[in-house]
């Protein structure tokens, strides 16, 4: 849950996203340029993105990336264009561009990769997108109209207002297709060989990406729930695709006298040592049934068992029969509006209203209300309960549903106790709220995976993330001496 001020935020977005051109001219692939047009409108969005899903914190990690896109954007075809390549501060595996020489990679995607040539791999692919001229030659007004119309589910409640920059990403690339996707393969490892590093360090970034995909796939079924699978960098590729394959196969070919095959493998682990892994200082940390976050000094508890999802700009509990959930957002309360009270009715209209009451919860000021009639996880009309308290100037909104809710929500008492362990956080308990790193440490002798990673504080899927993030995954063991990254 990062800097809630990004939520005022959510309607300029949308508006700006909508008003993107009815659908940009085609331009030849030999076209050196790119339009004023693409780059005002990337400037925009680069606005929207970053304040929604927030830069990574860490001055020499972003350092690192902007100047090996640089880098890579110096062996391109369009080396005189300003580039700008972001780390977002989001767990979620992805990179994309907006165009106009705006690329973003996501600190969790590099958590799972093993080299600077896979980084450079995953930066060369975004810049022959923007090189190749794909983000004009997309249909922008059917995924500029989606992104709006996620935008607007986000202001009625019914979507997590960190989604839009995960589906601003996801529309922009899968409006590129297979051919476009292989296209900015080829030009990326095109690149790769002038910079000196292996083109085949693309083929990897696949393998390591479709094997995140198929855990995901088999912990979602476990849990059963919908797969997190995200739609962008590489998605359309199997790591065995010949295409792909005879794709950076040529490109090396091609610059045989610029082609190394460099690796870089210290500088890059050495460059993410210290990377928050999972949920960052700025989202907070689920540890057990609880939740901390050090930068908005409050604590919340859940009850025993349930799942506690930690997404961008909200909390999700459910309970484990899926019977029952609970969300947690914020917002900055309108100008004068410093009751929990006026908050909800300002918010609620014209709703019908029931059980209302004002209160404190350990010394803050609360209000809660049954809103009857609204969208809900079980879907629409439902009878929802909402406690709204007033805590650092922002409004903490706890709404609780139940599938069977009439005439009140079935877990309408769970709902209550659960917001009532809503307090400041003590002044021991702020360690609480670090994150989990990465630490890079070279593998004693007689050491298998599961020893590493059973010394990791990891919550669950210990062993299956530290084969994934060291490349070793389903089954594979590290060598005795080599450097490795473990969670800590």
């Amino acid at each position: 849950m990062p800097d809630v001020r990004r939520t005022c935020l959510v309607v300029a977005a949308a508006a700006l996203l909508a008003v993107g051109p009815a659908g940009a001219p085609a331009h030849a692939a030999s076209d050196k340029t790119v339009s004023k047009s693409e780059i005002q409108r990337a400037k925009q969005l680069h606005v929207q993105i970053t304040q929604l899903q927030g830069v990574y914190p860490d001055p020499a990690v972003n350092d690192y990336v902007q100047r090996l896109g640089l880098k890579m954007a110096s062996v391109s075809d369009m080396p005189g264009l300003e580039w700008y390549f972001t780390v977002l501060d989001t767990n979620d595996i992805n990179a994309f561009t907006t165009g106009g020489g705006f690329v973003y990679v996501s600190r969790g995607l590099m958590a799972y990769l093993d080299s600077e040539a896979e980084l450079a791999a995953v930066l060369g692919h975004e810049v022959g997108h923007v090189t190749a001229k794909h983000p004009s030659r997309q249909k922008t007004q059917g995924t500029l109209a989606n992104v709006a119309s996620a935008a607007a589910a986000i202001l009625t409640g019914q979507q997590a207002l960190g989604d839009l920059t995960g589906i601003a990403g996801t529309a922009i690339v899968r409006g590129y297709g297979r051919d476009m996707e292989l296209e900015a393969d080829q030009v990326g490892a095109r690149y790769l060989a002038r910079a000196g590093y292996d083109p085949e360090a693309m083929i990897r970034v696949v393998a390591t990406l479709k094997e995140q995909e198929q855990f995901e796939n088999a912990r979602a079924r476990a849990e059963g729930r919908q797969p997190r699978v995200y739609h962008g960098l590489f998605a359309t590729h199997p790591d065995n695709d010949t295409r792909l394959r005879k794709a950076v196969s040529s490109a090396g070919a091609a610059n045989v006298t610029a082609t190394g095959k460099t690796e870089n493998r210290e500088q890059y682990l050495g460059a993410v040592n210290g990377l928050a892994f999972g949920s960052s200082r700025g989202q907070g940390m689920v540890r057990e049934n609880r939740f901390y976050h050090a930068n908005f000094q409050f604590t919340m508890a859940f009850p025993q068992g349930w799942r506690v999802d930690n997404k961008t700009n909200e909390l999700m509990a459910v309970s484990p029969d899926k019977n029952n959930t609970l969300r947690l957002t914020a917002q900055g309360p309108p100008p004068g509006v410093t009751s929990p009270r006026e908050f909800a009715r300002r918010a609620f209209g014209n709703r019908r209203l029931d059980r209302a009451e004002e209160f404190q919860i350990n010394g803050l000021d609360a209000y809660t209300v049954i809103v009857r009639g609204v969208a809900s996880p079980y879907g629409n009309g439902a009878n929802v309960r909402y406690v709204i308290i007033r805590f650092n100037n922002l409004m903490w909104i706890i709404q609780g549903a139940s599938r069977a809710d009439d005439p009140y929500p079935a877990g309408d008492v769970l709902f209550m106790s659960v917001a009532k362990t809503f307090r400041q956080l003590r002044d021991n308990e702020f360690r609480l709220a670090e994150p989990y790193r990465l630490h890079i440490i070279k593998v004693p002798e007689s050491t298998s995976i599961e020893d590493i990673a059973r010394g990791s504080p990891l919550p669950e899927y210990s062993l299956e993330e530290h084969r994934l993030i060291n490349g070793l995954y389903p089954d594979g063991e590290p060598l005795a001496g080599e450097y490795i990254k473990v969670v800590r």
